[in-house]
C-alpha cells in the first residue's frame, strides 16, 4: 500500500493527495496517517507546497464525509427506527434507542461532528448521524471542516518537521488506530450478545 500511495503522490500530486484522502474516508483501511505525513514530507523536501498539501488533503477528507453524510441522510430516521423495529439485535438499536440517540445528537451534534474528525476510527462513522439525524448541511460542513483541517494539517505538519522520520507519525497512530477499532468492535458484539429489546 505504501508503494501506491507514493506512486499517487508523485504522479498526480495535490490531486493524488485529494483522491487519497476520499478514499480514507470511504474505505478506512486507507490510512491518513500514512498519506499526510508522506505529503507532508514530499513539501519539506521542496516537492510539494505545505499549505496545498493541506488544503487538498482537507478538501479529499470532506468530501468523503459529506458522502457519508448524504447516505445518512439517505437511509432517514424513520427507516432507521423500522430497521431498528425487525433487525434491533443486530443494529443494538431499539425504535426507543433511536429517539434517545437523536436527542443526544441534536444537543450536541456539532462538538460531536468536531471531536469526531480527530478521532481515528470515528472519523468517517460521526457523518452518518449527523446525516440520519439531519443536522444542518452548512454547520456539518463547517465543523466537519474545522476538525477535517486540524487533523489533516497536524499530519502534514509532522511529516514536514520530522523529514526523513515521517513514518514514526504512522508507527504512533496506527496502533491507536488500530485500539480504538478494536474497542469499536468489541463493544459492538459486546451489545449483539447482551441485547434485549424494550
Amino acid at each position: 500500500m505504501f508503494n501506491w500511495i507514493t506512486h499517487l503522490i508523485d504522479q498526480f500530486g495535490y490531486a493524488g493527495i485529494a483522491l487519497l484522502m476520499f478514499l480514507e474516508n470511504v474505505f478506512p483501511p486507507i490510512p491518513s496517517e500514512l498519506i499526510m505525513p508522506l505529503a507532508g514530507f514530499d513539501a519539506e523536501r521542496g516537492d510539494l507546497n505545505i499549505v496545498l498539501v493541506i488544503l487538498s488533503g482537507s478538501a479529499g477528507s470532506l468530501a468523503g464525509a459529506t458522502l457519508w453524510y448524504f447516505v445518512g441522510r439517505f437511509v432517514g430516521e424513520d427507516r432507521l427506527r423500522r430497521w431498528a423495529g425487525r433487525h434491533g439485535r443486530l443494529l443494538t438499536l431499539s425504535a426507543k434507542d433511536v429517539d434517545h440517540v437523536n436527542t443526544w445528537f441534536d444537543r450536541h451534534n456539532e462538538k460531536a461532528v468536531f471531536m469526531g474528525r480527530l478521532v481515528p476510527a470515528v472519523r468517517t462513522l460521526i457523518s452518518v448521524p449527523a446525516g440520519l439525524f439531519e443536522m444542518r448541511l452548512d454547520r456539518f460542513l463547517l465543523f466537519s471542516s474545522l476538525g477535517t483541517a486540524l487533523w489533516t494539517a497536524l499530519l502534514a505538519m509532522a511529516g514536514y518537521l520530522l523529514g526523513e522520520q515521517y513514518k514514526a507519525v504512522q508507527g504512533y497512530l496506527n496502533p491507536v488506530s488500530d485500539v480504538i477499532g478494536a474497542a469499536i468492535l468489541l463493544y459492538y458484539l459486546y451489545r449483539v450478545v447482551t441485547w434485549k429489546p424494550h
